[in-house]
């Protein structure tokens, strides 16, 4: 862990972004989601969701991470001052194509960062099994950390998590939530710009595990924004490759 010339924007970042993040979620409780979730920051002002899935190694989406940029993850101390720790490496899986997911089309939207050393004070969440095929109402939560009122940058950087639920017809290539109160035709529940590689947990009779990551987000019924749809890139078809890096950086997931 270092400051890097960097910092300074990145602090600014999490400080002024008008960028929406998990509208209207809460705290999480103590446990496997609040624990994992980690915050990315990177040299050109962006800023995404991680989580840790063993104790120097990320789980994120790939249009946060190009190439181009250099990467970090933020650290809060008791003061809640922002600390970066490096990124040894970054992983994007080949199969991921930027033009499919602006246009809300799946695609292999999923890499890995490997940290130069372990995130201090977090605890690595699981990655789901596989499971039979899912249905529409299947409950999920995801668990961000961008801001969560719509403008105010002041909030970011906190730990927030929403239940949501499936909605169409839920599979392997992708899953779209909706908050369950207004099913994505009004504002409410989801996530948005800054929740981009957040976690997305089911309830598995291990516990709570990773299933997917969420991709992107539409305000209600299909306008811009957020707080309508939140489309999520399940891991199902990526695991191995998940697994076989993991393998290769000398992680045993």
């Amino acid at each position: 862990m270092k400051r890097l010339p960097f910092l300074a924007a990145a602090v600014a970042l999490l400080a002024s972004t008008p960028a929406c993040a998990i509208v209207g979620g809460a705290e999480p409780a103590a446990g496997a989601i609040s624990h994992s979730v980690v915050t990315i920051v990177g040299s050109r002002a962006t800023f995404c969701t991680g989580s840790l899935i063993a104790p120097s190694l990320v789980l994120t989406v790939a249009h946060c991470v190009q190439p181009g940029a250099d990467y970090k993850i933020v650290r809060y101390g008791a003061d809640r001052k922002p600390e970066l720790e490096d990124v040894k490496s970054v992983a994007i899986h080949p199969g991921f194509r930027m033009a499919e997911m602006l246009a809300h089309r799946a695609t292999a939207d999923v890499a890995l960062l490997r940290l130069v050393i372990p995130a201090s004070g977090k605890i690595p969440a699981r990655l789901a099994t596989p499971r039979a095929p899912l249905a529409p109402g299947n409950p999920f939560t995801i668990a961000g950390v961008g801001v969560t009122i719509r403008g105010d940058g002041r909030s970011a950087g906190i730990i927030r998590a929403a239940h949501l639920v499936a909605t169409g017809k839920p599979g392997t290539l992708q899953i779209r939530l909706v908050d369950p109160a207004g099913h994505g035709t009004q504002a409410g529940l989801g996530a948005c710009t800054g929740d981009s590689g957040a976690p997305v947990f089911e309830d598995q009779s291990a516990g709570s595990a990773i299933i997917g990551v969420v991709s992107w987000s539409t305000g209600p019924n299909g306008s811009a924004g957020c707080g309508g749809l939140t489309g999520v890139t399940p891991l199902t078809l990526y695991r191995d490759w998940i697994l076989q890096t993991a393998r290769q950086w000398g992680f045993a997931l």
